[in-house]
């Protein structure tokens, strides 16, 4: 990972010290203690080489944790630095690759706070702290005196007599050093210590701001109202009305996981409106939730210091080292699929307004025309009609618990994995968290942990996390892994049903963990890869959900255990491209967006009026919105991680698709041979190599994006 966004990790990893109350109490009052951040820093103890003490962690501990973490590390980094023997791989990359200390630790577990369990408390403690965090990971990154030891190197790498993960390490640690400001004179990195400060306090900001609005609900009084809604889901809506001390009610939460099934099913359509633009407009409300100022700061800030940086962009700056290189090439690639994906969407439209006016005709429904609160209902409608495949038909097939196993199948089939349930032999940080063993040809891999149901404080969508990977440089070999879903519980004791895209995101997320299991690098800093392949591997991972072997032993019906019928199956491989159009638009304008946004010198002062022209440029679908809209974006706003960088998961679905297709040529998708080679290739190899490179060594050439095309039924090129 860059340094330069090690202040972005450090900036969502934030605390606050104790408050001091000398000004608001007698000086006979005594000073309250700080809580001892011991079950966080020192060193984890249990089984699997230690693991997080989450029953003993309080948030009032993470001040001290910090402080002693950040104290350690700066130790560690002076005594690297202040070597006065002449600088050599060993006592310069490697010392620092061999580090460790209570930040290592310290880290992991309050990102699980600041994302599973975001508190009013965690809150506060993130808005204090992240600009003095943020201050440390950029003073480390600019030190000039570490910077000489790694240019002396650098200069001389080729007679180093360095192999070629040596030198890989060397040449990205001096280019990382670069492009966090290593080379700028004094004034410059004054005021890039200021620009990632003010970015830490923003990023935290919007965070907030966006959870506010997601934390909220729209309560339904009658029963009449939630008519079409699946049973399962309206014991769901029940219950969070109860948790929100409205008993007798149905509670609507503005999350993603709340409101498409709402839009998919609910025949009332003022409803469905209603739904709608609370989803679409969170952090656009003109209250103090609002994000578009904080966005405009953000933005401007960010070209400030690209510029600084010697980039023409921030788009330029974050895509230093990508798969893409160049903004030019990302935006080609999507333009490459928009035309057809927009062209597909008129084509659905029109099969749902034909629907649409018949119903009226008949006497069933009201003349209307398609908006954007219509698109998921009538799509289901079509669905219906041209393939006699009806979503809710399908989920009392998908119980989650045999979609957990459906996916450690997969796993053990192409990886030799076995996951084993220990809950109760770790500790969690949340009574829904379960917990595997996980072992590879007999020997102990790592920890897994799943916590796949949405809660308050609990930010939205999908993510996979490690709290630690495996090197063989430090002596890591068990991984600790997690995944973190947004799915509804099922209601009063309910089996939770999910959807073919929930489950999706069940395997894709699953992806994640396993290029983190499986992963097998030396030196921990060739452990990350570009953002244009992350998502490759956990893409990759959702093909297998709908494979015959997969369906036939683990899609049962909740109630009768029956297997999923061959007919039904058969709809929905026939269904398979149905919507292609709405999904790929859904998320390629977002992407687009997202680089036009970046890719330009004057920063965007009015993100809501940037963004319909944007999209009035592209000829956007008027009966769909963006994925994320700007105002609620936290891919591009909570941190760098993917700001000029969302166009990523289909720079990887190209990948993917090609990759897929590498394993049905094979004459068989659980083909040994193929798998080996993935793993071995690009699963295990983390980014010791290029990754463009590695690809090539696993398919024989660079990815087709007629694979792609083909998958989401689209004209070929």
């Amino acid at each position: 990972m860059k340094l330069a966004l090690g202040a972005a990790l450090f900036a969502t990893t934030s605390l606050l010290t104790p408050m001091s109350l000398a000004s608001t109490m007698q000086q006979t009052a005594p000073a309250p203690t700080a809580p001892n951040p011991a079950p966080m820093t020192d060193v984890w103890p249990g089984p699997y080489d230690g693991v997080p003490q989450w029953d003993k962690v309080t948030p009032a501990m993470f001040p001290a944790a910090f402080e002693r973490g950040m104290a350690e590390a700066r130790a560690q980094f002076a005594k690297v630095r202040d070597n006065p023997e002449a600088p050599t791989f060993a006592n310069t990359i490697e010392a620092q690759q061999k580090a460790t200390n209570s930040l290592n630790r310290v880290f992991p577990v309050w990102g699980v706070y600041t994302s599973n369990l975001a508190t009013p408390e965690v809150q506060k403690i993130a808005t204090e702290w992240s600009p003095k965090l943020s201050a440390f990971s950029t003073e480390l990154s600019l030190d000039r005196k570490m910077f000489a030891r790694v240019k002396t190197l650098y200069d001389k790498r080729q007679t180093l007599g360095l192999n070629a993960q040596q030198l890989r390490l060397l040449e990205r640690s001096y280019r990382d050093s670069v492009t966090s400001g290593a080379l700028l004179n004094e004034a410059q990195k004054t005021e890039i210590k200021r620009i990632n400060g003010e970015l830490a306090k923003a990023y935290t900001e919007f965070s907030k701001r966006v959870l506010a609005d997601e934390e909220t609900a729209i309560f339904i009084d009658k029963e009449a109202d939630l008519a079409g809604l699946p049973d399962s889901f309206k014991s769901s809506l029940a219950d969070e009305a109860k948790a929100r001390g409205q008993a007798g009610k149905w509670a609507v939460k503005n999350t993603r996981s709340s409101m498409q099934p709402f839009l998919m099913y609910a025949s009332n359509r003022a409803l469905r409106e209603k739904i709608y633009n609370a989803y679409i407009n969170r952090g656009d409300n003109g209250d103090a939730n609002d994000t578009n100022a904080v966005i405009a700061g953000i933005l401007k800030l960010r070209q400030e210091r690209a510029v600084i940086l010697g980039f023409k962009t921030h788009a330029d700056y974050r895509m230093d080292e990508t798969m893409a290189e160049t903004p030019a090439n990302a935006m080609k690639l999507m333009m490459s699929v928009w035309p057809a994906a927009r062209a597909r969407v008129l084509e659905e439209v029109a099969d749902m307004q034909k629907l649409a006016d018949a119903e009226a005709a008949a006497g069933r429904g009201p003349k209307i025309k398609v908006e954007g609160w219509d698109y998921r209902y009538y799509a289901e409608k079509v669905r219906k009609a041209k393939y006699d495949l009806d979503e809710s038909e399908v989920k009392p097939y998908l119980e989650l618990n045999n979609m957990v196993n459906a996916m450690f199948y997969a796993a053990g089939r192409l990886y030799d994995l076995n996951f084993k349930e220990n809950s109760g032999a770790v500790p969690v940080f949340h009574p829904d968290v379960r917990t595997f063993e996980v072992t590879r040809q007999g020997q102990v891999v790592g920890v897994f942990y799943l916590d796949n149901f949405a809660r308050a404080g609990k930010r939205s969508g999908a993510w996979a996390t490690a709290y630690r990977g495996r090197s063989g440089l430090r002596g890591d070999k068990l991984v600790l892994a997690s995944n973190n879903n947004n799915f509804t519980k099922g209601g009063a004791g309910a089996p939770t049903l999910i959807s073919i895209d929930d489950a999706s995101t069940l395997f894709h997320e699953f992806g994640h963990a396993l290029h983190s299991l499986l992963g097998n690098v030396y030196y921990p800093g060739l452990g990350g890869t570009p953002r244009d392949f992350v998502e490759y591997p956990s893409q990759v991972n959702e093909n297998w959900l709908l494979t015959p072997d997969v369906l036939n032993r683990f899609a049962k019906h909740y109630k009768t255990g029956e297997v999923i019928p061959a007919a039904l199956v058969e709809k929905i491989e026939k269904a398979q491209t149905f919507n292609q159009g709405f999904d790929t638009v859904e998320y390629l304008s977002s992407a687009i967006v997202d680089m036009k946004l970046h890719d330009r010198t004057t920063p965007v002062t009015d993100p809501d009026a940037f963004e319909r022209t944007a999209l009035a440029e592209l000829q956007m679908p008027r009966e769909i919105v963006m994925r994320h809209r700007l105002p609620q974006f936290n891919h591009l706003f909570s941190s760098d991680a993917y700001s000029a960088g969302y166009y990523s998961y289909l720079w990887s679905e190209t990948m993917d698709a090609d990759t897929w297709a590498a394993f049905e040529e094979s004459g068989n998708v659980w083909d040994k041979t193929t798998a080996d080679k993935f793993r071995t290739v690009l699963l295990e190899t983390g980014n010791e190599t290029d990754r463009k490179v590695a690809y090539r060594a696993f398919r024989g050439r660079d990815p087709d994006v007629k694979a792609l095309f083909k998958r989401r039924g689209f004209p070929s090129q």
